[in-house]
């Protein structure tokens, strides 16, 4: 689309050089690979709305699940370095050309890095598993690299800190693989709990820069700051109970660590004052999703007395606070990115209600209700089905085409 020219009373162009600095020039390529959101956003929504009701349909016998490893693994490493890390890669190679103003991945490199990670989540249910394990471990480092020397070149070495928890979640992931191969004497879960964690400190510094900014910027005059002790505390909280989780057996103090995170975490979102975004989606969102941060501490603290299974405060931090975060991110991001208001539509507050159904179903069902465990499984997969099918419903033809505005990216 044209930006406007300047006219006179006339209604003529003001002069020829303002007609000409406004003439809008085709942009190269195809637009899904113009920027990392694009690919890795569409792909993440996809593989969602498929893998989760495929792993039930096999969990209640009525599918095969894949046989390259057991089932339970399969699913948590594919929720997580299938999803997860493809909407972090996604949001990260987009961001850093926000944050330097230099060129990230595009075109054909970037088709590359999808292919890639298409591949993986191909191969993992049809090919032999050295072959899977090779074609998994090559992006996160491939990505953590770029984003290391782009930021480096730019002089931001604030953001660095990203590039090096993409390392960690890359060593994880090649952790893992090694272990299910039996080259390491260690269980793979391991392993996966500590890449959820390592997702979990993105999710706590990048939530900890967005959603106070984007809130400030919807409700003008509105200061929310939160104490450089509180911000320094909350994350060393959570990352020392999160190593000691991954680290250590269960125990009183990891349990004592994880509800003082949970504590601290309810007081840093307290001073971001979600009750005034209720009459805005796109904002909500984000501040409902990050509550179950501290629901999640508090469901893992009560794991390490042998108060409930482990999987109860997993899946509040994958389903309520992961995905609840990243449906949030992905419709915000791509609107703005697309040249869109930041306005969100019916259909994307079903998509937000709907992954929050998901969290309620998967994780306080089974605690409450128990004997319904199995229903609660079946409505949370319906759930987020739903919600990454709106999803995709909405924002596919937007994310294969051009910016409104005729703007690059």
């Amino acid at each position: 689309m044209k930006e406007p020219i300047p006219l006179s009373a006339t209604g003529a162009p003001q002069n020829a050089s303002a007609a000409a600095s406004n003439v809008q020039f085709p942009l190269p390529g195809w637009p899904l690979f113009r920027l990392g959101f694009r690919p890795f956003y569409m792909g993440a929504a996809a593989f969602a709305l498929f893998a989760v009701p495929y792993w039930i349909a096999g969990l209640l016998g009525l599918m095969a699940l894949p046989s390259t490893m057991p089932p339970l693994l399969w699913h948590a490493h594919e929720m997580l370095y299938g999803f997860a890390v493809a909407v972090i890669v996604g949001f990260l190679l987009t961001a850093c050309k926000a944050w330097t103003g230099l060129a990230t991945p595009r075109g054909a490199t970037l088709a590359v890095m999808a292919g890639l990670w298409l591949a993986a989540r191909l191969s993992a249910v049809g090919a032999p598993y050295a072959a899977y394990a090779v074609l998994d471990v090559v992006l996160l480092p491939w990505v953590a690299f770029v984003l290391i020397r782009v930021l480096l070149k730019a002089g931001n070495r604030r953001n660095l800190p990203l590039g090096a928890i993409l390392l960690l979640l890359a060593t994880a992931n090649l952790t893992f693989h090694a272990a299910v191969l039996g080259w390491l004497d260690i269980d793979p879960l391991r392993a996966l709990h500590a890449g959820l964690a390592l997702v979990v400190m993105i999710e706590c510094v990048i939530a900890g820069r967005v959603i106070p900014a984007f809130t400030m910027s919807a409700l003008p005059g509105r200061q929310l700051k939160v104490p450089a002790w509180l911000e320094r505390s909350t994350l060393a909280a959570t990352a020392l109970s999160l190593a000691a989780w991954v680290l250590l057996p269960a125990n009183l103090v990891t349990a004592a660590g994880f509800a003082l995170a949970a504590l601290l975490h309810s007081a840093r979102l307290w001073h971001w004052q979600p009750w005034r975004t209720q009459s805005r989606p796109i904002l909500w969102v984000l501040h409902a999703a990050y509550a179950w941060l501290p629901i999640g501490f508090v469901l893992l603290a009560w794991a390490q007395l042998g108060g409930v299974a482990a999987s109860a405060g997993i899946h509040a931090l994958a389903v309520g606070a992961t995905a609840g975060l990243i449906v949030g991110m992905v419709t915000r991001t791509a609107r703005g990115h697309t040249g869109r208001p930041l306005k969100v539509s019916r259909l994307e507050v079903a998509a937000y209600l709907l992954v929050a159904g998901a969290a309620v179903a998967r994780v306080l069902l089974p605690l409450v209700s128990p004997a319904h465990t199995a229903e609660g499984l079946v409505v949370a997969a319906a759930a987020w089905a739903a919600a990454f099918a709106l999803y995709l419903w909405v924002f596919t033809p937007w994310l294969l085409s051009s910016r409104l505005d005729g703007k690059d990216g």
